[in-house]
């Protein structure tokens, strides 16, 4: 049974191994073993795991993929992809092969603006308040001229700091609501660092301010950080073609087209279908998100806000056909850096990058759109034809073989059966116990 312990942090790694299998597992000595067999054979690449983070004990490995054949603005790309899921990546390299021979995905950057806040508390006078604003700003942006410097010096830096008044929705709630220019990195470490000096200065600035009252001078910071939600940090990609070019579908190309496109009307209209639908275009965007090093986290809670930008919850994805045309497209936020963190850390991460060839985080966002994109168009093309689970269910055929604990010999025998039948949990069972009665 699990016990409370006292400094675990500063237990050594295999003190650490002894406590969980002890404290925590039914067979110690097996849960030893299965945690020391993923750990890297080369101790210093191992050293370099165990300090991402706190308390490690082992890796959690993920399957690292590749999905070729993205032709993006005319560039051909072979896109990473860490996730575990089945079908994902072979559903996204049907959609690259089959927009390969019709143009290829075209996409742009819309933005590049990122957001951290100082939220505070001010009870007194507001047009005090927008006077003494005025006057600190200056100040505001002298105070964090070390850490932009470097910044500044690539085209990066502070955009803007603007006041806001909240108050209506809580008593005396303000904040500075500023904006960032990152370039090639994420930038959290950059906002964040800048915000925690803006908040210092605020204080410092409003206790010499002569118009305030002694009590107006007490601003009262409540935090500084950095948004996930990056609406102006924005990427579209789509694809085209005449409705005519979308045959070898399982059915007429002008059926198709009509079907797909009412798929993701009803994603626009109803949530439920909504959250379903955009969880697919996250199996794409998230795979290369986490294979570059990048923050998968923060990039899911900013696409899910901006898909609740109107108030209700909808497809990041947008379909019509127009004068004979098929268009098909996304817009999404990403805040994604190709420098810093793990980009330089992670051997798989480097690796990644140099797949795709080192891009800079405007080429990254338009690739994991991309990505993205080409997922949805799998997904929904799947649903509005044979159903998502015919695809889906013999890509899931070697992970229910190996929960049964088939051996090579019955795989192969059963993958080979499975080619023209329908695979589910009992079918697959059922095959599978009679070939071993056999």
């Amino acid at each position: 049974m699990n016990t409370p312990v006292e400094g675990f942090s500063k237990l050594t790694k295999t003190q650490k191994i002894d406590w969980i299998a002890t404290h925590c597992t039914k067979d110690p000595k097996k849960t030893k073993q299965l945690l020391q067999q993923y750990w890297n054979s080369d101790p210093r690449v191992q050293q370099l795991h165990d300090e991402f983070i706190e308390n490690t004990v082992s890796n959690y490995y993920l399957p690292f993929a590749i999905a070729p054949n993205f032709l993006i603005n005319g560039e051909l790309y072979a896109i990473p992809m860490a996730i575990e899921e089945s079908s994902v990546v072979a559903a996204a390299s049907k959609a690259a092969k089959f927009w390969l021979e019709r143009g290829g995905f075209k996409a742009e950057i819309i933005g590049t603006e990122k957001v951290g806040q100082v939220h505070f508390i001010y009870k007194g006078a507001k047009e005090k308040l927008s006077d003494f604003f005025a006057a600190a700003k200056p100040e505001l942006l002298k105070s964090v001229a070390s850490i932009t410097k470097n910044m500044e010096k690539r085209g990066g830096g502070i955009n803007n700091i603007e006041l806001r008044d909240l108050s209506d929705t809580i008593e005396g709630y303000h904040q500075l609501h500023c904006t960032f220019e990152t370039l090639d990195a994420m930038g959290a470490n950059f906002i964040n660092s800048c915000l925690e000096e803006f908040a210092k200065t605020l204080k410092e600035q409003a206790l010499a301010f002569d118009a305030f009252t002694e009590e107006e001078k007490d601003i009262e910071v409540v935090m500084s950080i950095l948004s996930n939600y990056v609406p102006n940090c924005l990427v579209k990609a789509e694809v085209s073609c005449p409705i005519s070019e979308l045959g070898n579908t399982d059915m007429p190309a002008k059926a198709f087209a009509e079907k797909f496109v009412q798929a993701v009307n009803i994603a626009k209209a109803e949530p439920y279908r909504a959250v379903t639908h955009n969880k697919g275009i996250m199996n794409g965007i998230d795979a290369v998100v986490l294979a570059t090093g990048n923050d998968f986290r923060a990039v899911e809670a900013g696409v899910h806000a901006y898909a609740s930008k109107t108030g209700h919850y909808s497809s990041l994805t947008h379909a019509k056909i127009e004068d004979g045309i098929f268009k098909f497209w996304i817009e999404v936020p990403l805040a994604l850096g190709t420098v810093g963190g793990l980009t330089t850390l992670h051997p798989l991460v480097k690796l990644a990058l140099e797949i795709l060839q080192n891009p800079t985080a405007k080429e990254l966002m338009q690739v994991v759109a991309v990505a993205g994109l080409a997922q949805n168009f799998a997904a929904v093309r799947s649903l509005v034809t044979t159903g998502i689970q015919k695809g889906h269910m013999k890509m899931h055929l070697l992970n229910m073989l190996n929960q049964l604990g088939a051996t090579e010999s019955e795989k192969q025998q059963l993958v080979t059966f499975f080619k023209d039948q329908t695979v589910t949990n009992a079918a697959v069972k059922e095959a599978l116990e009679k070939i071993k009665s056999e």
